[in-house]
């Protein structure tokens, strides 16, 4: 008899994928600048903040949730809960999405036009590799609860 605990089997830390690919972009740009006058503009500067701050809002909101509920943010331990309400109902994925806007907010602060074009790259990673192992584990641990909470909720947004 097999002794494996199930979990969605994530063992990078989607924050580690995110900072990996921010610093990658950081050496493209000291290998191949690219114009960043674009970064030294107030616009630049507004928008990075606003990015930053709703960043912030959907992840502290979600972690919050997950705290509450005595559940995990590690991404290869075991859930103990379904997140459905608050944050939950606007997106399955809040904190990828928080994520994804501090990437982009603090990529309009510090002016590099690789971390935008590798974003895509990111999103793609986290969708195929986090995301949709999550989403395997989570119908085989919750079943029908998360089926419908799928069928009501989008995956981002």
């Amino acid at each position: 008899m097999e002794n494996k605990i199930d979990n969605p089997g994530v063992h990078i830390p989607p924050p580690m994928i995110y900072l990996a690919f921010f610093l990658i972009a950081l050496l493209l740009q000291r290998k191949w600048p690219l114009d960043f006058s674009f970064f030294k503009t107030t616009l630049s500067k507004i928008i990075g903040a606003v990015f930053i701050l709703i960043s912030l809002s959907f992840s502290i909101t979600a972690l919050a949730k997950f705290f509450k509920s005595k559940n995990t943010v590690i991404t290869h331990k075991p859930a103990t809960s379904l997140q459905t309400t608050g944050i939950y109902t606007i997106s399955r994925n809040p904190m990828y999405i928080s994520l994804s806007l501090l990437y982009a907010g603090l990529s309009l602060l510090l002016g590099n036009w690789w971390n935008f074009i590798v974003l895509p790259i990111i999103i793609l990673i986290i969708q195929q590799y986090v995301i949709k192992n999550e989403e395997k584990y989570l119908k085989r641990k919750f079943g029908q609860a998360y089926e419908d909470y799928c069928s009501k909720v989008r995956r981002w947004l």
